[in-house]
Formats: C-alpha cells, structure tokens, sequence
C-alpha cells in the first residue's frame, strides 16, 4: 500500500469525476490520501471529502500565497476533527515577490508572521505541520527552528532539494517527494536524494499539479505514486516493494493515521 500525503482533492478540476479519481488511486495500491489546506474556503469540501470516503484525511492551513486569509479561529474549528490530521499547508514563498524592495521586504515579513502563527497552532493541537518551501530555505528553517517546530515535526512539501533543510531531519521533520523526481530536469533532487535518511521519506502527487513522468502535461491524481516509488526504488537501487513498505510505514509514524 502507498500513502499519498499531499493531494489537492478538493480541487474543482475533480468535480466531475472525484469517484473514480479515488477508484483509479485503490485500484493502484494506493491505501491513503491527506488533502492538505491551501485555501480556506475550500477547507468544508475537503472535509465532507475526507468524510466520505475511508483512509481519506485533511490538513487545515492557508498556502502562502493565501497568507492574507489566515483565521485561527475558523483553523482551529476545523483541526477539531477526528479526521484533520495536521496544520498546512503554510511557509514560505518568495517565488511571486512584488518588485519593489519596501513591498518586497513587507509581503516577506507577512508571510513569516503567518507562517510562525502556524507553528504555534500546530504546537498547541499536537498535529505535525505540512510546510509549503519556494526560494526561501534559509527563513524557513530558521522560522521553523526559532518557533520549535521539532515539538510536532512534519513534512517538507515537495522538497526542493537544498542541502540547508536536510538537517531538519533530526527535528522530526520528513521530506516529501513527488513528481519532480521523474523530470529530466531534476538533476538536484535526483543528487540529493541518497542523501535524505529512508526513514524520512514520504511520496506525494501534490495532485493535480507536478503530475511525473510519462503523464506529464496532464492532470495529475494520487494513482500516479506509483511513478514516483519506482522512480525512488531504481535511484536507490532497491525493490519497489521495500520502498513501499518504507513510505507506508513513515507516512503512519508521521501523521498517526491511514492504519486500516
């Protein structure tokens, strides 16, 4: 069985065919999916999603890009729920900058504002977090660090290959990959990646973005895992089988559920 730990479920481009998406996804092995937050208006359909369905869970949180609607209040409601399984996804994100310097400097300091009340909350509810890093490693890890972040731990979305979180391994963090391993362009990663302890390695789709080779160009969904473990499995030189049982059992450790 393989966990998808990040996949965007509640997106409207399931709308019409979420059924068989999750069908597709059993159908390849895949025994879990966790529907990160990003937007919180969508935060009720990734419930009721979550709800319906087994071994489906959700995160509540705002993407960075979102920073602006943060609302503990309406988080908290939600991380209530026996099926709301971690806080995020929430960082950083310096990657859509306003061209200014003082604009520049302001958005940075509202998305680290945001990003540490994150931290906070997902101390204060004992759920890990799931951390949403774009052209900001250093910050990030210092925001993580300086708020102690290793009290819960979590998961580097989508790990974007810098040597500078790899430390972060030993504060309980886990590093999540996807589809960007099967890219040719992946060069980084693709060096890297023996480098990322096995016991802190989870896969995710980040559906229905970054979908991997040989569907790439199309919409993704979390059947497409299977992608990425065989890609893991021949970079590492060790049976698929093994990998999967390695991701399966980390994903359960980190997140402390998907047991059926």
């Amino acid at each position: 069985m393989i966990i998808d730990t990040h996949a965007h479920l509640d997106d409207k481009r399931y709308d019409n065919d979420l059924n068989e998406v999750i069908a597709n996804a059993k159908a390849s092995g895949v025994g879990g999916i966790l529907i990160p937050g990003a937007d919180i208006n969508d935060l009720d359909k990734a419930r009721k999603i979550a709800h319906a369905n087994e071994n489906i869970y959700f995160a509540a949180g705002v993407h960075p890009y979102h920073h602006e609607q943060y609302d503990e209040k309406i988080l908290r409601e939600f991380l209530k729920d026996e099926k709301c399984i971690a806080v995020g996804e929430c960082g950083l994100d310096y990657s859509r900058l306003p061209d200014s310097k003082e604009n520049k400097r302001a958005e940075k300091l509202s998305q680290e504002k945001v990003f540490k009340a994150h931290v906070v909350l997902a101390k204060s509810v004992k759920k890990p977090l799931i951390v949403h890093i774009r052209d900001a490693s250093l910050d990030s890890k210092r925001v993580l660090l300086e708020n102690g972040a290793k009290e819960i731990g979590g998961v580097l979305h989508c790990y974007n290959a810098s040597e500078h979180l790899l430390s972060l391994a030993d504060d309980g963090f886990y590093f999540g990959i996807g589809g960007v391993l099967t890219f040719k362009n992946a060069k980084n990663l693709v060096e890297i990646l023996p480098k990322i302890p096995l016991d802190k390695l989870v896969v995710e789709t980040d559906a229905p973005y970054l979908t991997p080779h040989p569907y790439r160009g199309k919409r993704n969904e979390p059947a497409y895992t299977n992608y990425i473990v065989e890609k893991i499995a021949h970079l590492l030189q060790k049976d698929k089988k093994n990998i999967e049982k390695i991701v399966l059992s980390n994903s359960k450790k980190l997140f402390k559920a998907f047991a059926k």
